[in-house]
């Protein structure tokens, strides 16, 4: 895609599945299937904590700790301040409610509870609102190393924290009320940018290159696979990143990284302009 020409000519083609549709098509896991809401999901203060087993909190416990070890010289440093604002720690799973208050606190967005992976235009009503949709169960003990599904630990542990940033928290807000205007092969686009950014973000700091996707960040594998030698770490351009691929099922083996958050919100509203989707 050479012009904004090009660009707008593309929007009025038919978008082609998700990856996530093409992964339900082909049979896989059906808790990656997106559903719909029935009705308002509870938000905030109106998200009641369930009562979490001696094992489900134990898994959580777990799976902090085994990340949280594994973030030191990965993670990005607005992900781990995110961690201690949002007060995280392993003694067991976090309530959707108090997180909210601390994530609102924080960055003027809340949090509702959610059944599952949701139908995208769903997902993007409530970002758009800054309501950051989550499931409130974790995996099971047989899948703590790797789930295909979502859960709370993906939610809480992977996206929350980097939500606390305030460039990140608007691009998302900014992303949400742009993705309901979407039509065509626009929707496509945001669907990579999502993947390549909120999922899969690499961010380059005086400290080198570092891991910002919830993607990565709650991934055993993805933590230590994202900055190694055999993956091709690319230049972020909302250019490139709309028009790069990718599969969901296995290691990421390309990756792009920004230069700053504020890059990352700059970029994206010049493009919506150019696309005429401007919140």
């Amino acid at each position: 895609m050479n012009d904004a020409r090009s660009a707008d000519a593309g929007a009025a083609q038919e978008a082609p599945l998700s990856a996530y549709e093409r992964a339900a098509e082909g049979g896989n896991d059906p808790r990656c299937t997106p559903q719909y809401l029935h009705g308002a999901p509870p938000i905030g203060n109106e998200i009641r904590k369930p009562i979490y087993s001696d094992e489900h909190n134990h898994n959580w416990s777990y799976l902090f700790n085994r990340q949280m070890d594994l973030l030191p010289g990965r993670a990005g440093a607005s992900y781990l301040e995110g961690v201690d604002i949002l007060g995280m720690d392993d003694t067991g799973i976090p309530g959707l409610k108090d997180l909210s208050e601390r994530l609102e606190s924080a960055s003027g967005w809340r949090i509702a509870r959610i059944p599952g992976l949701l139908h995208e235009k769903d997902f993007f009503q409530l970002i758009s609102d800054r309501v950051f949709p989550s499931t409130d169960y974790i995996r099971e003990k047989n899948e703590l190393d790797y789930t295909p599904a979502p859960d709370c630990f993906h939610d809480m542990f992977g996206h929350m924290p980097m939500l606390t940033e305030p460039a990140v928290a608007d691009f998302y807000h900014l992303f949400g009320k742009t993705a309901l205007q979407a039509t065509g092969i626009q929707r496509t686009y945001l669907e990579r940018l999502h993947w390549f950014t909120i999922e899969f973000g690499l961010i380059r700091q005086a400290e080198g290159l570092r891991v910002f996707g919830a993607g990565i960040i709650s991934s055993k594998e993805e933590i230590v696979h994202a900055l190694s030698e055999t993956v091709d770490v690319r230049d972020f351009s909302i250019e490139a990143v709309i028009n790069q691929d990718y599969e969901v099922w296995h290691l990421q083996p390309l990756l792009f990284a920004l230069d700053s958050f504020d890059q990352l919100v700059d970029e994206f509203r010049f493009w919506t302009n150019r696309q005429g989707l401007a919140a």
